[in-house]
C-alpha cells in the first residue's frame, strides 16, 4: 500500500453529551471537535448546557486502520478563550478488525462465487473499557443491515465529569488482500 493512501471511510455521529462541567457561571454552551489525522469537524455550539444534544454526522477518511479518533469538548466564550471541558480518544483498529471478520464471514470460500448475506444485525466484537481507552461502558460492534457500527460512550479525560456518546459506521472498506 502506498503511504498516505486511502484504505477507508468512516462516519462518526455526534449524540449528546452528559454531565459536562460548569465552565460558565451557572452551566456551559459545549461543543466538539473531532480529529482524525489531519482532518477535522466541529459541532454547533448548544448554549446553556451540560446535556447537550448534537446528533451532528461527520465522514473521515483513513490511510491507517490503527488511526486514533480525537475529541475535546470546549465551552465557548465571547471575549477570552474558549475553556477546556475535556478530551476522548476512540481506536479505529476494533472497528476495522471486526469489518474484516464480516469480509471474511460474508463470502464462501467453497470455489464458487456465491456471497452469504447477514441481513439483520450481528455482533461481531465486543470492546471493553480498559486503561488505554476511554469507554464509559462495554461497547459491542454490530453489523446491521450490512454496515459496521459502534456505537460508545466515552468518558472525558483531565476533567471532574462529562461523557460524550458517539456513532462510529464504517462505511467503506476494501476487500483484504489474499495472503500468499
Amino acid at each position: 500500500m502506498v503511504m498516505g493512501e486511502t484504505t477507508g471511510q468512516i462516519k462518526v455521529i455526534v449524540a449528546r453529551g452528559k454531565s459536562l462541567v460548569v465552565r460558565d457561571f451557572k452551566s456551559s454552551d459545549p461543543y466538539v471537535i473531532v480529529k482524525l489525522g489531519n482532518q477535522t469537524a466541529k459541532t454547533k455550539v448548544i448554549s446553556s448546557c451540560l446535556n447537550p444534544v448534537w446528533n451532528e454526522e461527520f465522514s473521515f477518511s483513513f490511510s491507517d486502520p490503527a488511526e486514533v479518533l480525537k475529541l475535546e469538548v470546549f465551552d465557548k466564550d465571547l471575549f477570552k478563550a474558549d475553556d477546556k471541558m475535556g478530551h476522548a480518544q476512540l481506536s479505529l483498529q476494533p472497528l476495522v478488525a471486526a469489518a474484516r471478520l464480516r469480509q471474511i464471514l460474508g463470502v464462501t470460500t467453497n470455489g464458487n462465487a456465491a456471497v452469504t448475506t447477514i441481513t439483520d444485525e450481528m455482533t461481531l466484537r465486543k470492546v471493553i473499557p480498559e486503561d488505554d481507552n476511554c469507554l464509559a461502558a462495554d461497547s459491542t460492534i454490530n453489523c446491521v443491515n450490512g454496515e459496521i457500527v459502534q456505537n460508545v460512550w466515552l468518558r472525558l479525560c483531565d476533567v471532574e465529569s462529562g461523557e460524550i456518546e458517539l456513532t462510529t459506521k464504517l462505511i467503506y472498506l476494501p476487500p483484504a488482500l489474499p495472503s500468499k
